[in-house]
């Protein structure tokens, strides 16, 4: 894996200055070594009135070429520096800076961005047909891996996340009933903590630092929906009956040992199972209770 070297540049501004008088100085000697030959005595050797010109030629040249090794940063933005395909370095420094005019200058953001996922078609942990759809915010932290340990970190962040998301989904159900067991409907803060997780496991190699990943759509496939409506609305009545009897049960249990600690009446076994009888169709009855008076006793 390739690591991210800081390439601290020269600054921009003090280069600047100095190619400037340079450029300027060489131009006006340029212009005097022309005029020097123009108004030269005939006979005078070509070759030493050429020397001077020549010279002042190249100086400017050299001063043209160092002027290429300008560029600017924006801030949260780098630029890879490449020397005849060799890694010489990174710059993050902003403003007007200047390095070797020969480096290849490779810029790349290192700004947040949203990647808005498309709803995917996946089995839960169930095996029940689902939509999906995540949004990742991430961002460049190692420029050299970005650029050198993976052909396009784009494509590789789309693709890798498209991945996580469908792993995800079959990992867990889409809703559940049970106490403690994750859903992704249920349990959003830890399968959208699962999922960043799995997405920087996946991530790091491109140089990636996943900020945040969420699910940004979650439903039944349409071919299932009005089915597992039905079934969610039944899940729901079981484990609401479940709760009101256990419920029940409980206050049963309590009254006959609050009666029973009393002691203000002592039941034999038969009118224990009727009053516990009676108590469960009141407390589990889904509409009000009728009552009805017995003139008579249990035994007649």
């Amino acid at each position: 894996m390739s690591n991210e070297i800081t390439k601290v540049p020269v600054n921009g501004w003090a280069v600047l200055t100095g190619l400037s008088v340079g450029t300027i100085l060489a131009g006006w000697r340029l212009g005097l070594a022309i005029y020097a030959a123009a108004m030269a005595a005939r006979g005078t050797p070509v070759l030493e009135l050429m020397v001077p010109i020549i010279c002042w030629v190249v100086a400017l040249g050299l001063l043209g070429f160092l002027w290429a090794g300008f560029y600017t940063l924006q801030p949260n933005k780098a630029a890879v520096l490449l020397l005849f395909g060799a890694y010489r370095g990174t710059a993050r420094r902003p403003g007007l800076a200047w390095n070797n005019p020969l480096y290849r200058k490779a810029k790349i953001s290192c700004r947040s961005r949203n990647l808005n996922g498309e709803k995917l078609k996946v089995n839960d942990l169930r095996g029940n047909p689902i939509e999906i759809a995540a949004v990742v915010v991430w961002r460049v932290q190692d420029t050299a891996q970005a650029t050198f340990d993976v052909d396009n970190y784009h494509d590789f962040v789309s693709t890798q996340s498209e991945s996580a998301v469908r792993h995800l989904a079959s990992a867990y159900p889409y809703d559940s009933h049970e106490d403690g067991e994750l859903s992704l409907r249920g349990s959003m803060e830890e399968v959208s903590a699962a999922l960043q997780a799995e997405l920087q496991q996946r991530l790091s190699k491109a140089g990636v630092l996943v900020e945040e990943a969420r699910l940004s759509h979650l439903a039944y496939a349409p071919e299932i929906a009005g089915a597992m409506l039905r079934r969610q609305q039944a899940e729901a009545v079981v484990a609401a009956r479940r709760r009101i009897v256990e419920g029940a049960v409980g206050m049963v249990e309590a009254a006959l040992d609050s009666l029973a600690e009393r002691k203000m009446i002592e039941l034999d076994p038969e009118r224990k199972a009727a009053m516990i009888s009676n108590l469960l169709v009141v407390l589990c009855g889904e509409q009000a209770a009728q009552p009805v008076l017995n003139t008579g006793t249990l035994y007649a």
